[in-house]
Formats: structure tokens, sequence, C-alpha cells
């Protein structure tokens, strides 16, 4: 090997991650350094998603109801995700769905809505009304940390590129 860098192409890019990913397929352990690649990038992206949480906990509340919190059950649905290979490929934070929650499973997506909303019944009743959450909190939560959680994930990327470059001298 003339430099000291990886075999193959690496940059922070699906195609990059792609490469690695097939790099390291063709180890005998394979499937064991996969999952290290995947723990340690969720582990970089796991900055971001407790500021998402802190960022949904911070919404107000009216703070009446006896039923499960709806902001604690959004903070719970927050998790890094992280796939190699099949249909989609690469790292992110993202909040799933909610079908527990008070009957409302798309919590996350509509208390980050700019507009409008969603509408829900007073008490199970009517009349109905229109409540609004904290507009943007999840991607605000990201606008200013968006390099330090790519460069996080690149620099995940590039140690198992190293590792993998050590074992093939």
């Amino acid at each position: 090997m003339a430099g000291s860098g990886p075999p193959f192409d690496l940059s922070v890019t699906h195609e990059g991650l792609d490469a690695l990913v097939r790099a390291i397929r063709q180890e005998a352990d394979g499937k064991a350094l996969r999952k290290d690649l995947a723990k340690s990038m969720r582990d970089a992206l796991r900055p971001g998603a407790a500021t998402a949480k802190s960022s949904i906990m911070g919404m107000a509340s009216s703070g009446t109801g006896t039923g499960p919190g709806l902001r604690a059950g959004i903070a719970k649905k927050i998790r890094p995700e992280v796939k190699l290979g099949g249909r989609w490929t690469g790292a992110r934070v993202k909040a799933f769905k909610t079908p527990g929650l008070r009957h409302f499973p798309n919590a996350p997506k509509r208390t980050n809505r700019r507009d409008g909303g969603w509408r829900t019944l007073t008490y199970g009743r009517e009349p109905w009304r229109t409540q609004t959450g904290k507009r943007q909190w999840f991607d605000d939560a990201f606008a200013n940390d968006t390099d330090i959680h790519i460069a996080a994930v690149q620099e995940a990327m590039e140690a198992m590129a190293r590792r993998l470059a050590a074992r093939a001298r």
C-alpha cells in the first residue's frame, strides 16, 4: 500500500459509506465490524438526540390532563438510527411515531409543524379546538450543530477505515 489511508474512497456520502460497508463485508468478521461501526455512528449522534429531547421537553404545557405526558412520550421516541445496507444506508436522528400516546401517532410531526398545529376534542367531546406545539423544535435542535454531527459521524467512519487499513498491512 502506497499511502497510509484506506484502500477505498471514503467520504461522508452514501457512496463513501457504501464503500466502507463493502470493505467490511469482505472481512472474515464483517458482522462484528458492522456492529462496531453502527454503534460508533449512533454514539456520535447521541448528543443531537439529547438536544432534540430537551427541546421538546421545553414545549409549553397546560398540564391538566391525567393521561400520559405528550412531551415525555415524544422524547422517548427520539433516537439515533444507523442502517448499513439495504434500501437506505446512512445515519440520522429520528423522531419515531408514538402510536400508544393518546391515540396521537403523529405527535412528533404535528408538534414540529410551522403552521396550524393539530385539532383535538376538548376532554374527548365537542367542541374541537386547535392546539399548537413548539414550532420547529426538532429542526432547530440541529440547526447550529449540523457540522459537528457530520464531523462526528465522519470520524466514526474514518476510525473504522483506519482499522481496516491496519488489517490490510
